[in-house]
């Protein structure tokens, strides 16, 4: 791989300047595990500073089709960088390259849509009048942006999910303090320079990188900072709640996604989109496939197409446009996967396909004759495997995918529709996806979920009705 592209050193990005801190922590390429780049680490000051320029932005004017204007051009800008951006993501996340250039594609469109949305804000007529005494009355509804909002990403999608928060908090009108994950931060300096190439107002965005506890505490505890918005593990997300009072939180938390394939299923295409949707960037995304619950009827002929699919799969670089599952994030975390997999194997799972481990590489992995304990069942792997279970009816199935802390989306193969409005009334999920798997997702659809998946959503029209506030009009 081609490290040209990376700077040796990136700064913050704080009221509209670059700054390098003495302080600072190395970015690997996941593959090699070579050193790429340093990232300066922030400081509590840096936050102070952050907040002080982003309050201060707010108060000069940035009006609605200003906001378009500066969202469309960096998505604009954002696709002509496509393939060298690709390219850092490829170095920084280990995510194969046509997944690579999808996520840029795909960050390009966020930030379009949010361009979009900047101006359809509205409110609407409120009829007071009709109550006694208010005859004489008339009342409407404003939109106001919450002020400064304190954005905090993931690795697994560096870009897309930046511009999930960043576009819609700056076309809602506010301004965005945006902290990234240090494993992945590379993505989201770059798209800071591209806002500042599209003109966006000094202040507006303001970067940093470094430790997430750490900066995670100074961000929380400045009372400057109006609105949070996380996408992250449970633990993480409940400690903002806590430290944040009674300030706006938006949580995406994550899954232990389940999709059903049902009796009618289409064998073929139900197999390969489980395949695929399981091991999809290392299995390193929120709604990738975790639990498949197939009925007995077909069971043992999904197993084979689905086992057969992932076998094909090739594992290897992320820079070779024919690889389908790259590294992992860290080592560590694929020693954790190969922990819970041989746990599983230990306790009666059955290992169908991989279950190895190579330094920082996992094999894709099937495992069945598993039961709903299991970490690899119960917990989020975030990783590349799958439990395949089967069930004899529809109410058992609803009860086994609800058997979880989580509910973010959720798949169900199937042409019966009594069976799709009984599972569209009683899975307690904030998506549920008919015909395809939970790993589907378009950027301007509601996306959130229930119980530990979080609070609020996502997709750019959702997101800024989180991150404005309602403002009643009254008129005598």
């Amino acid at each position: 791989m081609n490290n040209v592209l990376l700077k040796n050193i990136y700064g913050l990005f704080i009221d509209g300047k670059w700054t390098e801190r003495d302080r600072k922590l190395p970015v690997f390429n996941k593959y090699s595990q070579e050193v790429i780049a340093e990232i300066s680490v922030a400081e509590e000051s840096d936050v102070t500073a952050s907040a002080a320029a982003a309050k201060k932005a707010l108060k000069k004017p940035f009006p609605p089709y200003e906001r378009f204007h500066v969202l469309k051009k960096a998505s604009e800008l954002l696709l002509e960088r496509k393939e060298s951006v690709a390219n850092v993501l490829v170095q920084e996340v280990g995510k194969p390259l046509t997944e690579s250039i999808g996520e840029v594609e795909r960050a390009a469109l966020t930030l379009e849509v949010s361009a979009e949305e900047a101006k359809r804000i509205h409110g609407e007529g409120v009829p007071i009048e009709s109550a006694p005494g208010s005859e004489n009355r008339k009342a409407l509804t404003i939109k106001a942006p919450v002020g400064v909002v304190a954005a905090i990403t993931p690795f697994n999608v560096p870009l897309n999910l930046v511009c999930h928060k960043v576009g819609p908090g700056l076309a809602a009108g506010n301004s965005v303090i945006l902290k990234p994950a240090e494993e992945t931060s590379i993505s989201a300096l770059l798209l800071a320079e591209i806002f500042e190439e599209a003109g966006l107002p000094v202040g507006r965005l303001n970067v940093l990188t470094g430790e997430g506890a750490e900066i995670g505490e100074y961000l929380t505890s400045n009372q400057e900072i109006n609105m949070y918005t996380f996408t992250g593990s449970p633990s993480v997300g409940q400690i903002i709640r806590e430290n944040t009072g009674i300030r706006k939180v938006a949580l995406e938390l994550g899954n232990n996604s389940a999709t059903i394939v049902h009796r009618d299923a289409d064998i073929e295409i139900s197999a390969a989109a489980a395949a695929q949707k399981s091991f999809n960037n290392a299995g390193q995304v929120c709604i990738s496939v975790q639990r498949v619950f197939v009925h007995e009827a077909i069971y043992e002929s999904f197993l084979e197409k689905m086992v057969e699919t992932t076998k094909a799969l090739k594992v290897g670089d992320p820079a070779d446009a024919s690889t389908n599952i790259g590294p992992m994030i860290a080592e560590k975390e694929a020693v954790r996967v190969e922990n819970w997999v041989d746990e599983a194997i230990s306790q009666g799972a059955k290992l169908q396909v991989g279950g190895k481990r190579d330094g920082v590489f996992y094999q894709p992995t099937i495992l069945t004759n598993v039961n709903q304990e299991m970490k690899v069942c119960r917990n989020e792997v975030f990783g590349p495997v799958v439990a395949v279970d089967t069930y004899h009816d529809e109410d058992e199935v609803i009860e086994k995918v609800n058997d979880s802390e989580y509910g973010l989306q959720a798949g169900l193969f199937t042409n019966d529709l009594s069976f799709v409005m009984k599972a569209a009334e009683k899975i307690e999920v904030g998506g549920l996806i008919i015909n395809d798997t939970s790993g589907y997702r378009v950027d301007h659809m509601p996306y959130g979920g229930v119980k530990k998946s979080g609070t609020g959503k996502e997709g750019p029209k959702y997101a800024m009705e989180e991150m404005t506030e309602e403002k009643l009009i009254v008129f005598q």
